[in-house]
């Protein structure tokens, strides 16, 4: 699975390598640095917008709340959705067909198992590059409350830089791979084998792991410590 990420790059530099124009001051709140990302947090994404002329940055709530649920809070916290089985789960269908987005991240974490306890390391893609998971989205209106926009990281198997820690990682996508995932309801909509294709493991090649502080395991820790290296002064 993936419970934890970083994301500490500017808005600017967000927008800048998505192609997205900035949202109105206050519409991303926050969005500034996050090296500890959790599970319920305002995460930052790319989707199309309503109008699907354009791509544009969201916030939404990290962990998925269907339309038809009684409200946040209610029931299991969906924070990753099985590429294996998320055109069929009746939480993910829908959203996987015509909501689907890219979560923002620098980097993220998983933990080994050793005789000592959990080991934390941290992945990065082509040196510390953003780069994009692929994710769905869904919003859920609930009578007085407000609206909650939320979204899921997708998961698939590991890859060879994985693997030693987890038998499963987040989907990353390739920009290459980025106007097929976004095209919404009113775009030529991918068929569900070419969204597939899509949900494979990354590249080993561009990927890298070292162990980090178990200052990472509490999510109330959000410092640049935790992504530093373990025993270093990097």
């Amino acid at each position: 699975m993936c419970g934890r990420f970083s994301l500490f790059a500017t808005p600017e530099e967000i927008a800048n390598f998505f192609s997205v124009r900035l949202p109105e001051a206050g519409s991303t709140r926050g969005s500034g640095p996050r090296y500890n990302v959790a599970p319920t947090s305002e995460v930052m994404a790319v989707r199309q917008s309503d109008d699907g002329e354009r791509r544009e940055l969201a916030m939404l709530r990290w962990g998925l709340v269907p339309q038809w649920a009684k409200g946040p809070g209610n029931g299991p916290l969906m924070i990753n959705a099985r590429a294996e089985t998320v055109a069929e789960k009746p939480a993910f269908r829908g959203p996987f067909r015509s909501r689907r987005c890219l979560v923002i991240a620098n980097g993220f974490f998983e933990w080994k198992k050793s005789p000592q306890g959990k080991q934390p390391y941290y992945f990065q893609v082509d040196g510390g590059d953003l780069f994009a998971f692929a994710g769905i989205w869904d919003v859920w209106k609930g009578g007085a409350v407000e609206a909650c926009e939320s979204c899921a990281i997708i998961t698939t198997t590991a890859n060879d830089v994985t693997k030693p820690v987890h038998d499963r990682m987040p989907v990353i996508l390739e920009d290459q791979s980025w106007e097929t995932w976004l095209q919404g309801a009113r775009d030529p909509v991918p068929s569900p084998e070419d969204l597939q294709r899509l949900l494979r493991p990354f590249p080993a090649e561009r990927m890298s792991a070292f162990p980090v502080s178990t200052i990472v395991n509490s999510p109330k820790n959000d410092v640049a410590e935790c992504v530093v290296p373990f025993g270093t002064d990097a």
